[in-house]
């Protein structure tokens, strides 16, 4: 694997998934001895909190979770 001329390198599928490295996580990068340690920036909140926060408030029409389910399931 090599650096790219803008300085990034493409993380494997295999190891994304194992780490749950989803796009727009934030990540750090650490020096420990002569190694690159790469990991998960502490205190950001998950990427589910970021959504519903994000659609909170979006609904235009009021409706109860019964017309909902009628909605989604048929009468």
């Amino acid at each position: 694997m090599k650096i790219t001329a803008k300085g990034q390198v493409t993380i494997p599928v295999d190891i994304r998934r194992k780490m749950k490295l989803l796009p727009d996580t934030e990540v750090d990068f650490a020096i420990s001895g002569k190694q690159v340690v790469l990991r998960k920036s502490p205190g950001r909140r998950r990427r589910g909190s970021r959504v519903v926060s994000t659609m909170r408030g979006r609904a235009t029409k009021k409706m109860s979770t019964d017309q909902i389910m009628a909605l989604t399931r048929g009468k």
